[in-house]
């Protein structure tokens, strides 16, 4: 029986995928070239920067750019675009259904404690979490299972007693390392990619009920 529920965060709880794409074609526009998106879509989710845009834009340009000002201004931009997103679809009504069934609440993350809990405490959604892991918490990010394993460890759980929510290949990995089983939710900006590996694939958290998952799950 499913006892535990974890969440990734970035492009699960909130879209913060497709603000940083829209930041980084912008910039890659204003030099009169194209953002390599599947380049950079590779990187969703891992928490490793394979695939550094400035470097990129640097050799398609041929010269230097000033990548302090650069950065600085991109991330300015950024910062304001996530912070009017709401949750997506279907997040609140799934911690929601979580605390009335009784079921432990924890988060997996690739990102920093700072960034989450600014963003869960905006949201009204903090107060669901039971344990919050980050990158500061672990020495390995996604795909490797330690954040899994370290929340699984802070909920007290089995991993077959816990269900992961990702919205990427490198995420789900991790979860299916860790020996959880996992539901599959892409962001809209990879939507089109296969979720190979997970149990369950959703277009969102708000086409199906918790209770009706957890059915099909625990089947």
């Amino acid at each position: 029986m499913i006892r535990a529920l974890i969440f990734d965060f970035d492009g699960l709880i909130l879209d913060t995928e497709t603000p940083m794409f829209e930041t980084w074609r912008e910039i890659y526009d204003s030099h009169g070239c194209q953002f390599d998106f599947e380049k950079w879509v590779g990187n969703i989710g891992k928490g490793v920067d394979d695939f550094d845009p400035l470097t990129n834009l640097e050799r398609l340009l041929g010269r230097q750019l000033d990548r302090e000002r650069l950065d600085s201004t991109r991330r300015k931009r950024e910062r304001a675009l996530v912070d009017v997103q709401p949750a997506l679809p279907g997040v609140e009504d799934y911690l929601r259904d979580a605390r009335r069934l009784g079921l432990k609440v924890g988060l997996a993350t690739c990102s920093s404690k700072d960034w989450v809990v600014s963003h869960l405490r905006r949201l009204g959604l903090l107060k669901y979490f039971d344990c919050i892991q980050t990158a500061e918490d672990v020495h390995s990010l996604k795909p490797d299972p330690e954040l899994y394993q370290k929340a699984l460890e802070c909920l007290r759980v089995n991993p077959i007693q816990a269900l992961a929510f990702e919205d990427s290949a490198h995420g789900i990995q991790a979860a299916k390392r860790a020996g959880l089983h996992c539901v599959f939710v892409p962001n809209p900006l990879i939507r089109h990619l296969p979720g190979n590996h997970a149990d369950v694939r959703l277009v969102s958290l708000g086409d199906k009920p918790l209770e009706d998952l957890l059915r099909i799950i625990e089947a």
